[in-house]
């Protein structure tokens, strides 16, 4: 009877992570653009069942299905692959800090700290991995030069940008300060209607 029970538990986390990963995938391909970013900035609601199955399978598992949707959407990308791996980098800091904070605090309020923190966590890590790994790649690599960057954020009404650091501070930063908001109250509203299937 242990063994059935272990074996429906295994049954039950893997359709739920299925399930969850599915559905953000899906959500990963209906991405917008925001005002004032460039068009090679586009927000999408993907991290919400991956911020779900942060609270509710724990941030590994949140982790590893942040890393599957990106490696699912690898055939279709048009940016070489780093954006996916920006995506996993930045999505997986914000899932991972959310996760494990709740982890730790499982109330209303540690799941409004969870994912405050998680917020920060993203905010930093876009930064960090924009500064050192994606901008680079895309001005060194693929011979697309930082002007153009700024002339794209430029065109999209955001004049303040100029150069590399207020490239970071007034696209990236507010970019991922809003995603982080948004996702975060979406979860907030939608986790407890769901808790009794995501805890099944």
């Amino acid at each position: 009877m242990d063994e059935r029970r272990r074996v429906g538990k295994k049954v039950r986390w893997l359709a739920k992570a299925g399930i969850l990963t599915a559905v953000a995938v899906v959500l990963m391909y209906l991405e917008f653009p925001l005002p004032l970013m460039p068009d090679f900035l586009k927000f999408d609601f993907s991290e919400v069942p991956v911020l779900l199955a942060a609270f509710s399978m724990g941030p590994l598992a949140a982790i590893a299905i942040e890393f599957v949707k990106n490696l699912i959407h690898l055939p279709f990308t048009m940016t070489g692959g780093i954006g996916e791996l920006a995506n996993f980098l930045v999505g997986a800091c914000f899932v991972g800090t959310a996760g494990w904070v709740y982890k730790v605090r499982k109330t209303r309020k540690g799941a409004v700290a969870a994912m405050g923190f998680g917020t920060l966590a993203l905010i930093v890590a876009g930064v960090v991995i924009n500064y050192f790994i994606t901008l680079p790649f895309y001005i060194n690599v693929m011979e697309f030069p930082l002007e153009a960057i700024i002339a794209m954020t430029t065109s999209a009404g955001n004049t303040i940008v100029d150069g590399m650091f207020t490239l970071l501070l007034y696209v990236f930063v507010p970019f991922n300060l809003f995603k982080g908001v948004v996702i975060s109250l979406l979860v907030y509203l939608l986790y407890k209607r769901l808790s009794p299937l995501l805890h099944k």
